[in-house]
């Protein structure tokens, strides 16, 4: 059975940093492309990081380039998403996804399986 488990998500102020978990079981994690999505209130979901699968390197979306970085523990099958220098508008509840065809885009409707996600605030 397919699991993704985020956590680490919290309250932190203005050019704070957090770090987000993803714990996934039930697949193998370097197979498939695995994504980090976000969604603000009253705001569509949008792709922030993915790390594909035929490469193993993370891509971002522009807003988050020099400040977010992906990486992936497959001993522990658990991905991350280290989170520096937040901004007011990073405040959302952020969603790890799995995309089984390995489209390796930020096409929400591409990625299959997610998880329940983990609110991340950012305010002073």
């Amino acid at each position: 059975q397919v699991q993704l488990v985020e956590s680490g998500g919290g309250l932190v102020q203005p050019g704070g940093s957090l770090r987000l978990s993803c714990a996934t079981s039930g697949f193998t994690l370097d197979y498939y492309d695995i994504g980090w999505f976000r969604q603000a209130p009253g705001k569509a979901r949008e792709g922030v990081s993915y790390i594909r699968a035929t490469d193993g390197n993370p891509y971002y979306v522009d807003s988050v380039k020099g400040r977010f970085t992906m990486s992936r523990d497959l001993g522990k099958k658990t991905v991350y998403l280290q989170m520096n220098n937040l901004k007011s508008e990073d405040t959302a509840v952020y969603y790890c996804a799995t995309d089984w065809a390995n489209n390796g885009r930020f096409v929400e409707s591409e990625y299959d399986s997610w998880g329940q996600g983990t609110q991340v605030t950012v305010s002073s």
